[in-house]
């Protein structure tokens, strides 16, 4: 099987204009790189999944970047990664301080993007303070994390900050319906909304359940299919809901309500979506407004016809019950029954039986009706009889704009509002980046769509050997010598399509593992067999067979000829 690249990693921004929903930040890098303005240390914080690290490693290859570097030129020998997670010791600052002054061989600058840097001891703060407020003009330290709160504020003065912000639901939709595009699958507006709207504001997010949903409904991305791998309640769930409380049929919105609990859904989550979809609604009835629901353009169009069907007083009224049940939810002893009287209330908020007409009189109008006797009003004292009739008029005044209003709002066929004219959020992609990125990533990968064409022609040892050695030179002709040493270490072993390599540590394998993927592509494609896959395997005792100390070198010659420790005694020699 061929190895699986996520879409986080595969459509990784290699360029500022490929960011998504960053743009004052990314313009702000550009201007200080174009205009040599550019602080040697520089904090970027926001939430998970936004495009810090990204950001980091973008700007680090920049100011090493020259108009004379090729585009694949990574700068690996300048550009320094330490995760403060695990590395959050005195001893690890120290080491860095120690690395900080030796100058770069390649590029102007080294960089070091410390990630997750308020996971460094108080101790590892303190030590770095010197060095981060006075570095050498070589050296710029890019600090990033999401959570500026822990870091001391002596540090914090000493860096540049950059607030990252979540990306919206507008942006975010954009960027998977390029994704999706780019992979040939047939997304709907609406399921690419939900899986927006899901990742809350992280891009990261968002892909991982891009990547999820398309392994569950395959090429055509249907909402349906969305809201069922994704376990959420559908738009249509509350859009029924609210018809259902508008006509007051209360035993069939039980039902439904009952329908939704066996699904497995939380009683909670569907209350509070209930409020959210009453303040939709409300968002509607402005034009001003509508820019506010962030919803897909089917749905807001759903939106802005079932608005026309209710009051402001009914929504303010089922917006403030739907808060209160939300609201008493967890302290409640019966949550169910909680939740089913707030539905019963908000059914009899437009219920027009007798009971709520009968304002002025003790016998209601059905009885005289019947009889055929005209009713007689009620009579009050005068001075609640004033009140009343104040009362009255402000009611005859309500009644009346009510009723303008009714006449305006409900015409007897239920206009298309335009939503064109709405102000909306511009995306944070253009036409050219979304080109320029394409033709990038096919020069750096050779795509092959159909895997029943893909070449699996028989492989030799002495081919394998040829090609590895060959691809080892040509790191170490682009100045990767750390990759082409590693390569180097140990001959690759062919056992039918899989390619094994033993080291003598941890490290040697994990630097190759980070490097396999473009190893893969040239193997495959020189050797002609797509289905070569790397399998590599530490074992420690390899390493004593290198003799590194003065003591393992007497060892070692003490093995080949036992009269050295005779020669060593007779003399009284040292080693």
């Amino acid at each position: 099987m061929e190895h699986f690249v996520v879409s986080a990693r595969k459509y990784r921004p290699q360029t500022f204009k490929d960011v998504v929903g960053q743009q004052a930040i990314t313009n702000t890098l550009l201007n200080a790189i174009e205009n040599n303005h550019l602080a040697q240390a520089l904090l970027f914080t926001g939430p998970r999944g936004v495009g810090k690290t990204t950001c980091a490693r973008i700007l680090a290859k920049m100011i090493n970047s020259d108009g004379n570097t090729s585009e694949d030129e990574d700068f690996a020998f300048n550009i320094f990664e330490l995760d403060a997670a695990s590395n959050n010791s005195v001893d690890d600052i120290r080491n860095l301080t120690d690395q900080v002054r030796i100058p770069p061989q390649v590029g102007k600058y080294k960089v070091y993007i410390i990630d997750e840097v308020h996971m460094l001891s108080q101790a590892a703060f303190n030590a770095f303070l010197k060095t981060l407020e006075e570095p050498p003009k070589h050296c710029i330290f890019i600090l990033a994390t999401t959570e500026k709160h822990k870091i001391i504020p002596t540090i914090l003065s000493r860096c540049q900050i950059f607030d990252f912000k979540r990306i919206t639901v507008t942006d975010a939709k954009e960027y998977l319906k390029y994704i999706a595009q780019e992979q040939g699958i047939n997304a709907e507006d609406d399921a690419l909304h939900i899986i927006a709207q899901k990742a809350d504001g992280a891009m990261r997010d968002a892909l991982s359940i891009f990547d999820r949903v398309v392994s569950f409904s395959g090429k055509n991305l249907t909402r349906q299919a969305v809201t069922e791998n994704l376990n959420v309640l559908d738009y249509e769930t509350y859009f029924e809901s609210t018809d259902l409380i508008l006509d007051n049929r209360i035993p069939e919105l039980l039902v439904q309500f009952n329908s939704i609990l066996s699904k497995g859904f939380d009683g909670h989550h569907y209350i509070a979506g209930l409020a959210s979809h009453f303040r939709d609604l409300m968002v509607c009835k402005n034009q001003a407004t509508i820019e506010l629901l962030e919803v897909g353009e089917e749905t807001k169009q759903k939106y802005v016809e079932q608005c026309l069907k209710t009051s402001n007083a009914f929504l303010m009224k089922g917006i403030q019950l739907a808060n209160d049940c939300d609201l008493k939810y967890k302290t409640s002893k019966n949550q169910r029954l909680l939740v089913e009287l707030t539905l019963m209330q908000l059914a009899s908020i437009t219920y027009d039986g007798e009971k709520k007409n009968n304002k002025h009189f003790i016998i209601p109008p059905s009885y005289f009706k019947v009889k055929g006797i005209t009713p007689i009003p009620v009579q009050k004292p005068k001075q609640e009889r004033k009140v009343a009739q104040d009362i009255n008029k402000t009611e005859v005044q309500h009644s009346t704009n009510e009723e303008v209003l009714t006449a305006v709002a409900e015409p007897k066929v239920i206009p298309k509002i335009s939503i064109d004219s709405a102000k909306k959020t511009t995306s944070g992609l253009s036409l050219k980046s979304i080109r320029e990125k394409k033709e990038h990533q096919i020069r750096q990968l050779d795509v092959i769509i159909d895997e029943e064409d893909l070449p699996k022609e028989p492989v030799k040892q002495e081919a394998l050997t040829e090609a590895w050695n060959a691809y080892a030179a040509s790191m170490d002709k682009k100045g990767e010598k750390i990759l082409a040493s590693i390569l180097q270490m140990d001959e690759p072993k062919l056992n039918e399509t899989t390619i094994h390599l033993t080291y003598s540590n941890n490290t040697n394998k994990i630097e190759l593992e980070r490097s396999q993927f473009p190893l893969l592509a040239y193997l495959r494609k020189t050797l002609k067999n797509y289905d070569l896959h790397l399998e590599i395997t530490v074992n420690e005792e390899i390493a004593k067979k290198y003799a590194f100390t003065p003591q393992e070198k007497y060892e070692k010659l003490k093995e080949k000829n036992p009269n050295i420790e005779l020669l060593k005694k007779t003399f009284g020699l040292d080693i």
